[in-house]
């Protein structure tokens, strides 16, 4: 790649990912506002996932507008890595206390709104990160990419939650269907910091 084009597609990701963080930042301020008005778990750990993925994004923003060195793509991709473990830690946590408290949250159609919009966003977000990772050849682009296709996963899981509590009056819907996301999440973390997530380029180094 041309040191034209490849200036080029790093302007996309920082672009990319300042979007991400505005939009986080907006996703955490509802969802916790709302988590805070109905008792809702779901939204609560929604709402600190928004933080953590705003975290990646921060990381990923530093990455792409500094030097385009090997040592600095091996450390975003290990803080990153760190992000998801981090997200997995914290929805376990609240899901497990969520359960065994029978916490039954308030219906709210601002969260379910949320939910849906981000079910929305975030695929797109995720498809137009991981074009750039492949033209970079960028595993710590490409891992957060995942993290944001995982935050999908986590609003669909969180729609479908408070959608059978508001209709059936399932309480225990999200934190179960959020608990069967551990183990994936987890798992992404770990690929991330052995530097095995982006199938494109090992972690130690970018195509010049």
């Amino acid at each position: 790649m041309s040191d034209q084009a490849r200036s080029a597609a790093r302007r996309s990701g920082r672009r990319l990912e300042i979007l991400t963080l505005v939009w986080n930042v907006i996703e955490a301020a509802v969802a916790l506002g709302v988590a805070a008005l109905t008792g809702s778990p779901a939204l609560l750990g929604f709402g600190v996932d928004s933080l953590i993925e705003s975290s990646s994004g921060a990381v990923l923003l530093w990455h792409l507008w500094g030097t385009d060195r090997p040592d600095r793509e091996a450390l975003a991709l290990k803080l990153v890595g760190y992000c998801f473990l981090a997200l997995a830690a914290f929805v376990a946590w609240e899901s497990v206390g969520a359960i065994m408290g029978r916490e039954a949250p308030e219906p709210t159609a601002v969260g379910i709104a949320l939910a849906a919009v981000s079910l929305v966003v975030m695929p797109i977000l995720a498809r137009a990160k991981r074009r750039v990772a492949t033209r970079l050849q960028s595993a710590a682009l490409e891992a957060d990419a995942r993290q944001t296709e995982i935050c999908a996963y986590l609003s669909a899981i969180l729609l479908l939650g408070l959608g059978l509590n508001a209709l059936a009056g399932w309480w225990w819907a999200d934190p179960v269907a959020a608990l069967a996301m551990v183990p994936i999440i987890g798992v992404e973390g770990k690929r991330a910091l052995r530097g095995e997530t982006c199938a494109c380029t090992p972690a130690s180094g970018e195509e010049s």
